[in-house]
Formats: structure tokens, sequence, C-alpha cells
């Protein structure tokens, strides 16, 4: 178990993360003012599962295979940033509607809402080299098993992410009806959401 310290430094840091703006973020906000708390906190979810599964492969030493096989990180990195081209076409596109756009989330369609939070977060690879990266400069040998510290650091961040998604949520959520009522944030909503999408699909392409 790591120590005091070691727990509190290492909240700090991931703290900042939490709250620092990404895709996950951004798709977190997107879908929350558009469908709801209940949409946003399914996609939610599904990030969750997607960073589980990346704090998983990190902890049993597979995430290392992105570092030993560059092109693996490519490919995942590549197909990352066109997901998120793609979103953005589609929010943009003459004639189309942004994938975020208002409307009421059916029963049915909450797996969908579940799936597409899972592919945000696994078609990052900053998420996975992210666990690869932080994860072991707060793990303590002399402390105990390496992968149970790992696992418990892990688990840390994705609590701490889970809990202030919520509340990312349930704000945006709030103002949904009011935003509804408003047909020029239908395009505004578009437009930035499109730029933005766009914008961190070009900054993954372009990053070493």
């Amino acid at each position: 178990m790591p120590d005091t310290s070691t727990l509190t430094a290492y909240l700090i840091v991931i703290l900042g993360l939490a709250v620092t703006p990404g895709p996950n973020m951004i798709y977190l906000i997107s879908r929350s003012i558009a469908q709801g708390r209940t949409a946003g906190i399914v996609s939610l979810g599904g990030s969750a599962l997607g960073f589980v599964v990346y704090m998983a492969c990190a902890a049993f030493g597979i995430t290392a295979l992105l570092l030993a096989v560059p092109m693996a990180y490519e490919a995942l990195r590549i197909a990352g940033a066109g997901y998120l081209m793609v979103l953005a076409w589609q929010a943009v596109r003459p004639g189309g509607r942004s994938p975020f756009q208002v409307n009421a989330l059916p029963s049915s369609g909450r797996g969908k809402v579940l799936a597409m939070g899972f592919v945000t977060t696994m078609l990052n690879p900053k998420a996975a080299l992210l666990y690869l990266a932080l994860l072991p400069q707060f793990v303590v040998p002399e402390h105990g098993s390496i992968l149970s510290q790992t696992l418990i650091l892990g688990a840390m961040h994705i609590v701490l992410n889970l809990t202030i998604g919520v509340l990312i949520a349930s704000t945006a959520g709030a103002i949904a009806s009011g935003l509804a009522k408003r047909p020029s944030w239908l395009l505004a909503q578009r437009w930035l959401m499109g730029s933005l999408l766009a914008a961190f699909s070009v900054k993954m392409v372009s990053a070493a």
C-alpha cells in the first residue's frame, strides 16, 4: 500500500488531470447537455470501462507493447484521431446534425451511448500511456506488491474521474431543457463541438 505522502501527491496530480479538458470531458459535457444527466452518466460509465481496461493492461504490463512496438501506438493514435474527425464532420456537414444535438434518450439507446463512451476512451492512446507513464512514479517497491499498488492507484484515478464526471453530467444536464428552446444554440453547438473535436483530432495526429 502506498504511504500517505505518496497518495497525497498522487491525488493532487490526478485531480489536475481530471479537471483538464480533453476528448472525454468534451464528449461527457456535450452528451449531458444534448440528452440530459442520465445519458451523460451512461456515457461516463462507458468511459470508465475504457479506463478500467487500460489500467488493467498497465498493471499487468501489457500496455508496454505500445512502447515496444511503435506501429501499435501509431495505429491506435491514428484510429482515435479518425474517430474524432468523423464526429466533427457529422456535426458540421451541410444538412447534418450534431451527434450531441438535444434529443430524448430512448431506453434502447443507452447501450449505444455506453458503447460510444467506451470507444471514446479506447481510441485515445494517451489514456493508455497515462497509466503506463504515471502510475510507476508513485509505486514504492518497499511498500508491498507492485501489482497491488498499481491497481490501487489506478482505481483511485477512475473513482475520482467518475466523481467529477457525475458532477459535470448533473450540471450540464440541468440546462438541457433551456437549450432545447434555442434553435440558434443548436447551430452554434454543432460548429463549436465540431471545431473542438477536429482540433483534438489534428493535435492527436501531430503529436510526437
